[in-house]
């Protein structure tokens, strides 16, 4: 009865203890083990000092420093990584951006602009990824939102900012020939820019040209008379007639050099009209017009006399010019050679060193027996006015017969005057 009424008390402390350490208001519990081995006569009880009655302090230890039980909370599974990281500043506003989740889809997302406007984007259909959809402007801050839920249930926030480059000079671009025009089958398309491009290959790869029928030709990089840079695209051989042609300037936003980007997009359709060429051979004193290689026309003309005189600046230039300027009266200027402001009529320019094919009154008695120009090909005023009205941009006059080839130097257009196999080396793809 005596061990009976020791463990009465031992229990009531037991219980005690387990109710103190059960009210302390964590949110992890204290267990107490009761323990009881081979000649012990009762449970272990911890004393308020953390010791039990009956067994010294380094016995009881196992009960008083058990581990509390520790809840701990995964992180949500779903990671979103945007490309470019989100904060990125001077991004071309047609730099491609999207958006991915890894373990995870897309329940929302929207891009808007500094007007709060929706950016177009498109969502991929597995959800895991959406990718902007339009071009973003110049010098704007674009504002990312939306959520992404994980393959464990938990949502993910998705938030960020874009910053677009604000150019110092936006290059503006034109192609010729433009829309709507009907020309001859020697004209080149002639892509051309303010500013010389840092990477000609990023540029020339966003500039397509498609015919049909399909024609073979190439690019090359020149530098016009005008100062500026240019793609000029030509065929291997002269174009078939009627042909259709598509080109595509999709140079928005591109970067051509520090501070300069691409203003503007653009597209040109175009056709080519008939096969006429000219043949005009200096020492048969005549020019003579073809259309799908018939002869048409043959006009009794006079050339440059240089080769007689031993000028060479009054040598008309061998070699395929092309029409590029149509003038009812042009005044032409030469002091060098005693004449300003004279005026010529029905005048077709055929290169930029000054030839021309036009009418000259003066030179009449001489058209189709000997050469006393300065270089161009002179014509009766009825021969010229009808040339003139038959003549297309881009026709090719071919000059056979004289020491002096036309060049680079000539100025435009002399495309026709580089031969194709160094033609391609002129790409920069």
């Amino acid at each position: 009865m005596r061990s009976a009424r020791r463990l009465a008390p031992a229990l009531l402390v037991l219980v005690l203890a387990v109710v103190s350490a059960c009210s302390t208001g964590g949110l992890s519990a204290t267990t107490v083990t009761a323990t009881k081995t081979a000649g012990q006569s009762s449970a272990a009880v911890p004393d308020s000092t953390g010791t039990s009655s009956g067994q010294s302090s380094g016995s009881s230890s196992s009960a008083s420093s058990a581990a509390p039980t520790t809840t701990i909370t995964q992180p949500p599974v779903a990671a979103v990584t945007a490309s470019p990281a989100f904060g990125a500043t001077d991004i071309s506003p047609v730099e491609p951006i999207s958006i991915s989740v890894a373990q995870g889809t897309i329940d929302s997302l929207v891009m808007t602009n500094p007007e709060g406007k929706e950016v177009a984007g498109t969502v991929a259909a597995d959800k895991a990824s959406w990718a902007v959809g339009e071009e973003l402007g110049f010098g704007k801050t674009y504002t990312v939102t939306g959520t992404a839920t994980g393959t464990d249930g938990k949502q993910v926030p998705i938030s960020g900012t874009y910053a677009t480059v604000q150019p110092t000079d936006e290059v503006r671009t034109t192609v010729n020939p433009g829309d709507g025009q009907i020309v001859g089958v020697a004209a080149p398309i002639s892509v051309s820019f303010g500013v010389e491009p840092e990477d000609r290959a990023l540029i020339q790869k966003n500039v397509t040209v498609s015919t049909d029928p399909v024609v073979e030709g190439a690019w090359a990089w020149l530098k016009h008379d005008d100062g500026r840079w240019a793609m000029d695209w030509r065929p291997k051989e002269y174009w078939p007639a009627n042909t259709r042609v598509h080109v595509e300037v999709n140079v928005y936003g591109l970067k051509f050099a520090d501070g300069a980007y691409g203003a503007q997009d653009l597209t040109s359709d175009f056709s080519i009209g008939r096969n006429q060429v000219v043949k005009a051979d200096v020492n048969s004193f005549e020019m003579v017009v073809q259309q799908n290689g018939v002869t048409v026309a043959t006009y009794p003309a006079s050339y440059g006399k240089g080769e007689a005189g031993g000028d060479p600046n009054l040598i008309t230039r061998s070699g395929i010019h092309v029409v590029n300027e149509f003038n009812e009266v042009k005044l032409m200027n030469n002091p060098r050679y005693g004449y300003t402001n004279s005026p010529q009529k029905w005048a077709v320019r055929i290169s930029n060193n000054g030839e021309f094919i036009h009418a000259n009154p003066n030179s009449v008695g001489s058209q189709g027996s000997s050469n006393v120009t300065h270089g161009c090909i002179n014509l009766s005023t009825e021969h010229a006015e009808e040339y003139f009205k038959g003549a297309l941009w881009g026709d090719p006059v071919e000059i056979t017969g004289t020491s002096v080839n036309l060049s680079a130097e000539d100025g435009d257009i002399y495309d026709w005057a580089i031969p194709w196999d160094q033609w391609l080396t002129m790409s920069a793809l």
